[in-house]
Order: structure tokens, then sequence, then C-alpha cells
């Protein structure tokens, strides 16, 4: 299917303006072949082999092996320059770099109607994209709240929906018939609560399983007396079917007796990571859980052996906190600075300080430290408040409404003088359009949301990505922030890596960088970025920003392009992305044109105060029912600008999903920076895993360099690659392979 798919495109793209060809242009048996190896390996210890041809060292592989990964430096090359050779044909572009003076320049199209998501009445706020049947299409995974079982019987409610890519931007309901759903109960039957899902190889056998985790207070509808719905893994069995494998130890069981029985059954999981913690080439797996009143619930980290069976390795590996003191919890020293147990809604690995060793980062609710945590061979350690992303600098609580008035009230009104004053002396009033009339109706506890560990974020998700193309990850974080709490709730915004082995990160802010919104004048406002992405839109070689704003009126979805400055603009919905209570998304090159499409939930919490924000059907009986769409949006303006697309294929040593493994693009005199990931961010965000870069105006690449994620740390170089085509890079081959049309 791909490759049908791609024979059209490249019969357009030959007819384009061929900028800056040049003697290389290739041959035309080349075109021939599906798949095109260029170059045998030749490794540092294999540079005099006799290849034969030109053909054998184009795209060639200096493939090192460093034995102590912390000392890392540009790998040595082995082989000279050796030319394009019998490449496959140049395809170069002149790209259409989005700025506010092409106003009128469509840079997203809504494609619902035609990608069969309204038609199949698919509903939910959660999605994520990957590949999940290998061929060569992003797939789509969507999920809803619920805690009751998908019908699929009838016209039953769906709730969770795994949708097979069929091409030209069309998907295909295979939840059922995938086995995606399957429960416990009776063999073959479906509907299994799924709210979160991420994807990795579990089992190294080239395909992608995945970990379905869910979030319960109670047995779910539609389950047996004797089996409630748990966290699982789904084996993928290659055919685009999945099983389940053994029962997993993935369930939290409370060890606080003074908690309901019921509790122990059911696990808050609302985040999820795949990574390879200790880098033995199996898949392991981060777990985030949130709190259930006051119950405080430890991550979990799950050491994979490679054969889908998993251990609890959390204590060994350095991640256990303590449990905070019964209620209050404030009290207890561990809690007020920062080392108890998070109340966690979002999990993100990534390699932040370049040491080869995967990160952990949780996004964590309630106005709360967030935590960092920096791998190593030793396990992990905590680097959460000296890093700066606990929490931001701002904590001049005054500037929160609530706490001006309650201290306006106990200073004026006699009846409240007996309340806790301290620190209200000289604290402004707030406006007169506040309401302030009984401190007991106010956000605000003055004994305690006065200290740091109150006047955090309400951080849901976390983005890494190299924002300013420096070489190491930085960070975006998504945050509830509500109108009247002032500076001190830390905003989503970004955060700069300064590139030290125990990285400080700064915050320049939305005002200085241009993506300060001032949502359509309300005051009133309340900030729902809890989802997003950052890729890079019109392939200039920058990274954009895509804000998920949902929940409140007046939220919707924020797409910001990277000026070549660093700063940011907004592009207008209209000729950007229109979807308004935006949460989940997925982005991915869902019609193999070059560039990055997106799909979109829509939730319709609070629609009751926003209903012309809200999607919405005739119910019958006059009524109207909100309802959670999805759409997807076609990108019109990437496919103009150049670009390449890496799938990395793990060898010996490594995870075959490559989860974890660093790439590098040099191209136009600038080095860009990607890593696979293994899922992130609130209920599981995840992306195709075919790493995407946008190359300018560059036709051509300079060299790739892959650093994979085995215990060697090994760093394979790939010299003059094309641009513009799909390539594949297995670990160990010693070439690059292009995908070309049949």
């Amino acid at each position: 299917m791909q490759a049908r798919h791609l024979l059209s495109f490249f019969v357009v793209t030959a007819m384009l303006p061929c900028v800056g060809c040049g003697d290389g242009a290739g041959s035309e048996d080349a075109v021939d072949h599906g798949l095109i190896d260029i170059s045998g390996a030749d490794t540092a210890d294999e540079v005099t082999a006799d290849h034969g041809s030109d053909y054998g060292r184009d795209s060639a592989a200096d493939s090192i092996v460093v034995p102590d990964v912390a000392d890392v430096g540009e790998p040595v090359d082995a082989v000279d320059d050796p030319g394009f050779g019998d490449a496959p044909p140049e395809i170069c572009r002149n790209p259409v770099k989005w700025d506010p003076s092409n106003a009128l320049v469509k840079v997203f199209s809504d494609v619902t109607d035609q990608s069969g998501l309204l038609s199949q009445k698919v509903r939910g706020i959660r999605a994520g994209s990957v590949d999940f049947d290998g061929d060569g299409l992003p797939d789509l995974v969507t999920r809803n709240v619920s805690q009751a079982r998908d019908a699929f019987e009838g016209s039953g409610p769906r709730f969770t929906w795994l949708l097979r890519n069929k091409g030209g931007f069309e998907f295909e309901d295979v939840t059922e018939s995938s086995g995606f759903t399957a429960t416990r109960d009776v063999e073959g039957t479906q509907g299994r609560v799924t709210h979160v899902v991420v994807w990795g190889d579990v089992d190294n056998d080239g395909d992608l399983d995945a970990f379905s985790g869910r979030s319960m207070t109670s047995k779910p509808t539609g389950a047996s007396d004797n089996m409630d719905d748990r966290a699982e893994l789904l084996l993928n069995n290659g055919d685009g079917t999945f099983s389940l494998a053994a029962e997993q130890p993935f369930r939290w069981v409370t060890r606080d007796p003074k908690l309901a029985e019921n509790l122990q059954m059911y696990d808050p999981n609302l985040a999820a990571s795949f990574l390879d913690y200790n880098r033995d080439g199996s898949l392991d797996l981060f777990l985030g859980y949130a709190m259930y009143g006051q119950a405080f619930v430890q991550d979990m980290l799950f050491a994979g052996d490679g054969t889908g069976a998993f251990s609890d390795v959390t204590e060994e590996a350095g991640l256990k906190l303590k449990v905070p003191l019964a209620y209050p919890y404030t009290a207890d020293p561990a809690y007020k600075n920062g080392t108890a147990v998070r109340n966690t809604w979002g999990t993100t690995v990534t390699d932040i300080n370049n040491d080869g060793w995967p990160d952990i980062m949780c996004s964590v609710y309630g106005r709360y430290f967030n935590a960092l945590w920096l791998g190593g061979p030793e396990g992990f350690s905590d680097w959460s408040h000296e890093s700066g992303y606990a929490s931001d600098h701002r904590e001049d609580w005054t500037t929160n409404l609530n706490a001006r008035c309650y201290c306006k009230l106990v200073r004026e009104v006699p009846q409240y003088s007996g309340y806790p004053a301290e620190g209200c002396e000289g604290v402004q009033d707030p406006p007169e359009t506040f309401r302030c009339v009984n401190p007991d109706e106010l956000r605000w506890n003055h004994n305690t949301d006065r200290n740091p560990y109150r006047l955090g974020g309400n951080t849901f998700s976390t983005v890494s990505g190299d924002i300013d193309n420096d070489g190491d990850m930085d960070l975006f974080t998504f945050e509830i922030v509500h109108w009247d709490v002032g500076d001190t709730s830390d905003p989503a915004e970004l955060l700069v890596n300064d590139g030290s082995p125990k990285p400080i990160f700064s915050r320049p802010g939305a005002g200085a960088l241009g993506m300060a919104r001032d949502w359509d004048g309300h005051g009133d406002f309340n900030a729902g970025d809890m989802t997003g992405a950052l890729f890079d839109f019109d392939n200039d070689g920058r990274l954009d920003v895509l804000i998920a704003s949902s929940d409140y009126p007046y939220t919707r979805a924020f797409l910001f392009h990277q000026k070549d400055d660093g700063t940011f603009e907004e592009v207008p919905a209209g000729v950007g992305i229109d979807q308004p209570h935006a949460h989940g998304v997925a982005v991915a090159d869902f019609d193999l044109d070059g560039d990055l499409d997106v799909v979109l939930g829509h939730s319709t919490a609070r629609c009751d105060s926003s209903p012309d924000e809200c999607y919405s059907e005739n119910a019958g009986f006059g009524k109207i029912t909100y309802v959670q769409q999805f759409h997807a949006f076609r990108n019109e303006i990437g496919q103009s600008g150049n670009w390449t697309r890496i799938n990395l294929i793990g060898g010996a040593g490594s995870n075959r999903a490559a989860i974890g493994a660093v790439v590098k693009v040099t191209a136009g005199g600038v080095t860009r920076m990607r890593e696979v990931g293994g899922g992130h961010g609130h209920v599981g965000i995840q992306h195709e895993m075919t790493q995407h870069f946008g190359l300018g105006s560059s036709c051509n690449i300079d060299r790739i360099e892959v650093r994979w994620p085995d215990a060697a740390g090994t760093v394979e170089v790939f010299r003059n690659v094309r641009g513009n085509y799909v390539v594949d890079i297995e670990q160990g081959a010693g070439a690059v392979r292009y995908h070309l049309p049949e």
C-alpha cells in the first residue's frame, strides 16, 4: 500500500523545479526498486573492504562503538566523503515558509469528512498514532474517559477505537476484529476499559505491542461479577491482531490499611512511557499514578525481560519515595520539601543531558512540584528542584485574587478577625469586579497556600524537543491555569536546556517568545492547556508549538510558528487548526506526502457555559447532545518544503523499536535532533515513530548520526543522503535504505 501511494507522490514531485540539482542525479535503474540498499558496511574496522563499485559506497555508515557512553563525542570518520554515486534521483523543492504576510495561505484543512471519523462516530478526547500493522501508514488509537465497557452489539456506546489507516487520509475501525479490547471474562469477548495506551516492541519480534492502562474508581460497567478490567499488555501477532499477554504485576495495591478495601482493586493510572532504563536491549515500562482522595500512590518502574514479562524494580532503581503521613499530609516534612510521593498526571522519558541514559519526568497536578529523575548506570537520582523543572520562580502569593480577598476580609470584617492573618499587612485589595464576600467561598487556604509546595503548576503533560537546534532537549509543559490565581500558577511554557551534564532550565516566558494569548479579550479565562505537540509543520527546520487547550470557555487549539530568531507567531485558526476545546493530539504524516498532519480530540466539559464552542448533534425530542468528536487536519503547506523521514530499527543490543535512540540530521549547516519516544504526557500521547525532519531549503543531507540505545552507546554516521525520501536505518546494517516507488 505504501509503495503504491509513494508512486503517485514521485510522479508529481519529479516534475517540480529542481533547485541546485547537480551531477549526482542518480541512475534511472534505481527507481525500479521498492527499497534500495545504498552501500555496504564501512565500519571503523572494515574501511579497506572491497565493495566493487561506487554504488556500494553511497550514504556509507561510519560505525564506532563507544565503551563509555558518558564520554561520547563526535564519531571519528572512517572513510572519506564518497559522494552520491548511484543514489536515487535528487528531488528539490522551493519551500513555502509560513509567515503572516501569507495570511490567506491555507496551512491546514479539516478533512474529517473524508477520514471516516464522523461517519463511524468515533468519540473521545485522547489520541495516539503508530503504525501498528507495519504497512507504512500511521494508524490511530483513540479513547474516552468512560468507566464502562464498549458495546459492539447494536447501537451501544463505544469508547475505545483502534483505527487502521487505509491511505488517502481514511481510517477504518478494527478494534473488535483486532482483539485490541479483549477481556479476561470469556475468551473472545471485547470491550475492555482502556484509558492509557503506549506502544513499543516488548518482545523484539519486529512489531509494536501495546500497554493498556486505566484509572478506575469502581468495577467497570459490563464486567462480570468476579472480574474487573485491569492494566494489560497486548502482544502484536504480526497479522493486525493482538493477544493478551500473561497477567502482569502492573496493578497498584495500597499499603494503607485505613483505606477502603475496594480501592485496592482499581489502579489510578494516568500515564505510561516505554524506555530501556538499563540499556539491556529489552523495553521497560514506567507508570505514573494519581491519588485517590488521601491515598498517595507510588509511581512504578517495571523491567522487561524481552519476552513480554515484567517485574517491579521501582525501589532498586532509586525511584521509591516517601508516602506522606496521614492527613493533613502538608505537615509532613517530606511533602513540604518535595521528596514525597507525587500526584502524577503525565510521564515523559528523554535523555535530557545527552549522556546516553534515559531520564524520567513526572508532570504533577495540584500546584505541587514536578519530578525529574536523571538516569545512569546506578539507577536514578532526583534533579527536580535544582533543574528548575519542579516549578517556576514565581512565588508571590499576593498576586492571587483569592488571597487578596481573604486578606481584605480578615482586615476589615469583624466577624472574620479571628481568621489567620499572617502576612496580610499591606496586601493589595482585589479589583471590585472580583466577588469578595466570604473567605470560606474562596479557593484559598491561608495556612498552606503561601508555601512553595502550593505555588507550582497543574501540569498535565511535558513534551521534549530541541526547540533551538543546539543539540539538547528542551521542554514544553502543558498546564491548567485559572484567571483568579495570579502568576504563581505555572503556565504552559518553554523550558530551555542549558546543555550541562546536570541541566538547568530557563523560562523565557510566553510574552518574550511571542506566545502570549489574550483569550479573545476575556479577563476571566481558564487555560486548559493539557496536551500539545512540538513539530515542524512547514518543514523549515524549526519546531513549532501546538497547544491543545480544553474544558473551559474560549479554549481551542493554538498553533505557533517558530520564526528564524527563535520567537513565535500565532497561525490564525482560520488558516491553521480550527478545533475548539482541543484535547488529545496525534501528529503523523497520515497521507505520506512529506509533511505532518494532526488529529485532535474535543472535550465536552463545561459546554453548557459555552455551547457555541462545542460540537453537538440532535438527540431527538428537541434535545441537543454534545459529542466528543475527533477532527483530522491535513497539512497543506509542508509538502512544498524539503524533508526526510527516518525509520530506525534497533539491532543486537538495542530494543527493536529503537525507543531511546537519538538521531541527528545535518543539512545546510544546521544540525537538527530527534529522539524515538515510547509515549509521554497525560494518558499516553504518542506520535508516529518515524522521525520527521524539515530541511528548509536543503535538498540533500550532509550527514545522519544515530546513537543507538544499547549498552555500548553505539554511534553510526551516514553521509550524503538524499532528502525528500523515506529511509530505513537498521543498526549494524551499514546502509541507508530508500523507500522508492514500485
